[in-house]
């Protein structure tokens, strides 16, 4: 019955004057060449620093959930094991960059969100759809890319102390310096909770313990620019977050892990002739997990590593089509584990793409197409092409047709009882219709989509291609304003389902993603007051690829409320989970209940 008065939800949106401020925004991501959003086909999003601001206690998987398009798995709270999913694609669909760094576990093959310090964090930008074609495997679906604080002209600086239930604290500051010619950022940050029990007896394998099961983060952010010339920016990166979490597999034993990410980054970029621009990059990052006790017996202590090495050139160029973008990319996956090596424990990915990005009389284009030659499996090549085109100065139509790939992990391949080595690499194929309107201050957008993938991964041991995976959905999203209100809503319904005849499992939902989701979102601001609230709500969704286990729906409530007793500080209070919902994303594993946050943060230049 809740899912079916969206009906009435978007006529009378429809009626609303607000402000469309989204079309003005630059976005990076979905070309890889600074874009205006009104001329891009795909469907994205930003999340800014003061949306960021607004989210105490949320995790950085609960906030991206909040986004048209987007769910998430966890096995409990901060600091758990969580899985993103864009469009009802897997967790390994989504690609994560941190200021163009991939940032992920080989072994797994799913992207580190669970130990990144949000308040190093200015932005996040969100591309949805098949996005191999610029940035290789892992883009599957989608690409989430952090974009780290960088320092303005002057001095600046930001503090934070956050406190919550549960002997919740985070401590935050940074400070900056920037005179045009060099500029400094560093950031800190301090997050603890004692937490609640991860757990709950219906969790499978007997790994119950009714402990608590907190977090410990402790990490940091360097970034320096300099300009040796008017038209030239070096940089270099660094990022380092070390996160201590306790967990439940069994009773008996204080279970714990650390949590290592380490970012470094450093990349060139310039004009190197009126209308040609280039930029070089080296890159390397590190993700561990690094079990230091357990009550399994199946539980090796020790860490799993990946290292990943990354070294690119891009060059854009004008051209009378657009931009056109030239990469060459050398990438190395090096992983380790306790014990025994894995049976092979490296791959090397050497990759040329190609770009173009224009628009002229009202009609909007991206293409690319790329060659990846990997060391496991050889060459594999994917392409995309959209289309938009302003039927009016209000409504704008779109198209877009492309093609993906994933590569198995490590684990999947190789892992002693569970891989299988004679995995293939998943390939889909992806075709999206949208319609987009905006007027004045109004935005509203429908995407169609279809997803068709060969040689899906299944789940668990000695894993095996499927050939057919399926996925059709819909997205109507809308952003505004009305007087002193920021509005957004977003609704969602997406089957995505084995589509494989003759499988036991044919034509049932992939385990852990709901087919319909609701999003609310209002923010007001008057003089030093603001206040604003957040609805969400989900269908239920099955734990199993059989469907035998069912998860029930739930909606969230969370309100906010902040102060500004003087012009650059402000004091913040925060409830999520109003009506203290009890539920889970992943069987056996439950979500945080209501929990209030009182937070003090100032700015200063």
């Amino acid at each position: 019955m809740f899912f079916r008065s969206i009906r009435f939800l978007f006529p009378w949106l429809l009626g609303v004057a607000v402000q469309a401020q989204a079309q003005q925004q630059v976005q990076v991501t979905a070309t890889r060449l600074a874009t205006p959003v009104k001329e891009l086909v795909a469907e994205v999003s930003v999340i800014d620093r003061a949306e960021l601001d607004r989210s105490s206690g949320r995790t950085l998987v609960e906030l991206l959930s909040q986004q048209a398009g987007l769910q998430f798995a966890s096995n409990g709270g901060l600091g758990k094991t969580a899985s993103l999913f864009i469009r009802g694609l897997e967790a390994r669909h989504t690609l994560l960059l941190v200021d163009g760094i991939r940032v992920g576990s080989a072994t797994v093959g799913t992207p580190s969100l669970d130990n990144l310090p949000l308040e190093a964090v200015e932005r996040v930008e969100i591309v949805r759809g098949p996005m191999s074609s610029l940035y290789g495997s892992g883009a599957f679906g989608g690409v989430v890319q952090i974009f780290t604080r960088q320092a303005t002209q002057g001095f600046s600086g930001n503090a934070k102390l956050s406190l919550g239930p549960d002997r919740y604290r985070q401590a935050a500051g940074g400070v900056g310096f920037g005179n045009g010619r060099v500029d400094a950022t560093v950031q800190l940050q301090h997050t603890q909770t004692r937490g609640e029990s991860a757990t709950n007896p219906l969790v499978p394998f007997g790994s119950y313990n009714p402990d608590r099961d907190g977090f410990r983060q402790n990490a940091g952010s360097l970034r320096l620019g300099w300009r040796p010339g008017a038209d030239w920016r070096v940089e270099l990166l660094a990022l380092q977050s070390a996160g201590l979490t306790r967990l439940d597999d069994g009773p008996g034993a204080d279970a714990r892990a650390e949590l290592r990410n380490r970012l470094l980054g450093l990349s060139a970029r310039g004009s190197l002739a009126p209308g040609v621009n280039t930029r070089v990059s080296l890159t390397e990052s590190t993700d561990a997990y690094d079990t230091l006790a357990s009550a399994s017996a199946f539980a090796a202590l020790g860490a799993i590593e990946t290292r990943s090495r990354q070294a690119a050139w891009e060059t854009s160029v004008g051209t009378l089509l657009g931009s056109g973008l030239l990469l060459l990319e050398r990438s190395t996956e090096q992983v380790g584990r306790p014990g025994a090596p894995f049976t092979v424990g490296e791959r090397d990915i050497d990759s040329v793409a190609l770009g173009l990005n224009g628009a002229a009389a009202g009609h909007s284009w991206q293409a690319s197409l790329r060659r990846d030659r990997n060391s496991q499996f050889g060459g594999i090549t994917t392409g995309a092409l959209a289309w938009g085109y302003a039927l009016t100065p209000a409504w704008r139509v779109g198209a877009s047709y492309g093609t993906s790939q994933t590569l198995p992990s490590f684990n999947q391949l190789y892992f002693p009882g569970f891989g299988s080595p004679n995995l293939l690499p998943e390939e889909g194929k992806q075709a999206e219709l949208s319609l987009r309107w905006t007027a004045a201050e109004h935005s509203l957008r429908a995407a169609v989509y279809d997803t068709r993938y060969t040689g899906f991964i299944s789940s668990g041991p000695q894993p095996v291609n499927l050939p057919k995976v399926a996925i059709d959905g819909i997205t109507l999203s809308y952003e505004g304003r009305w007087r002193s209100l920021d509005l957004r809503a977003a609704v969602d319904h997406t089957d995505p389902r084995n589509a494989t005849t003759g499988n036991a499992n044919f034509g049932k939902q992939l385990a852990r993603r709901a087919r319909q989701a609701l999003r609310l979102g209002a923010d007001w601001e008057h003089g030093a007051w603001s206040a604003g609230a957040s609805v969400s709500a989900f269908s239920h969704r099955f734990d199993d690829a059989a469907n035998r286990i069912r998860l029930g729906g739930y909606g969230l409530l969370d309100l906010r409320a902040e102060w500004a007793p003087a012009p650059d500080w402000r004091l913040g209070l925060r409830i999520n989970n109003v009506g203290d919902k009890a539920y889970g994303t992943v069987l056996g594993y439950d979500q945080p209940g209501r929990e209030g946050f009182v937070t003090l943060r100032t700015v200063f230049r």
